[in-house]
């Protein structure tokens, strides 16, 4: 249990334990996971600077909060009860607020709605990316490369909460269906991880096992993994981790 609960929570804020629905912080296990959709909220919130922002499906908040340095005013929207009292004890500041509302139903005008992670959950995706178009000048956009996650030639990896997932062509068409100009970006291994992506490529998973590091080496390597051994960039989008999408 320990191993999917959160740790070292502030006094009187309770931890919330995975589910496989969002990744959260503050799990060492699950830090891969974390770093990786930190560091999309990291390059977003730098194009927030100033702006007010509704972070739409924001789970247990920490995005939010992150978005939160950068930009004006944000408000997080999700409809689990229990993430939003843990977000709104934990992320209290001034000009960040947690509202707990269907994301289909909110009605808030913005510079910018961030909806990242959760778009492959969601029953009418084109529909919804218009209607939060309408409500705001810029949408960013995020969803799992089907190609990396699922494995070869499955339409859909074994994730009960993912409705559809994508690959770049049916993302970026997914995204032109709401604006009239998509920028579309990867998220790709940077630094440690891309030479761990390297090691596996000449072998590494069979020497790991047959050396008995396996356990030992990853409990060191999960939880030193930071926000920055990620990177994006706009070439070779097709073996991309993850896609994020700019709609203006």
């Amino acid at each position: 249990m320990e191993e999917t609960v959160q740790q070292d929570q502030p006094d009187g804020v309770p931890p919330l334990a995975l589910t496989g629905e969002r990744t959260l912080p503050d799990v060492p296990a699950e830090n891969y996971w974390f770093r990786r959709h930190l560091a999309v909220y990291e390059w977003v919130a730098e194009r927030c600077a100033g702006l007010h922002a509704v972070d739409m499906a924001c789970g247990e908040g920490y995005g939010s909060a992150v978005l939160g340095r950068r930009a004006r005013e944000v408000t997080g929207v999700d409809a689990n009860p229990e993430a939003l009292e843990h977000a709104r004890l934990k992320y209290s500041r001034p000009g960040l607020r947690f509202v707990r509302d269907l994301i289909e139903r909110h009605e808030e005008p913005c510079d910018a709605i961030v909806f990242l992670q959760t778009v492959e959950h969601v029953q009418h995706p084109a529909e919804l990316l218009r209607r939060f178009k309408e409500m705001a000048d810029t949408v960013f956009v995020s969803t799992p490369n089907l190609l990396t996650l699922a494995p070869p030639g499955a339409e859909k990896s074994d994730n009960p909460w993912h409705l559809r997932e994508y690959r770049v062509d049916e993302f970026r068409s997914l995204c032109r269906q709401a604006a009239d100009h998509v920028e579309l970006y990867g998220l790709f291994h940077a630094r440690k991880l891309r030479a761990h992506e390297l090691a596996l490529r000449a072998g590494w998973d069979r020497v790991h096992p047959a050396l008995r590091l396996t356990r030992p080496f990853y409990d060191r390597l999960v939880p030193a993994i930071s926000a920055s051994d990620f990177s994006l960039r706009g070439d070779r989008l097709e073996r991309a981790l993850d896609f994020v999408a700019v709609l203006r």
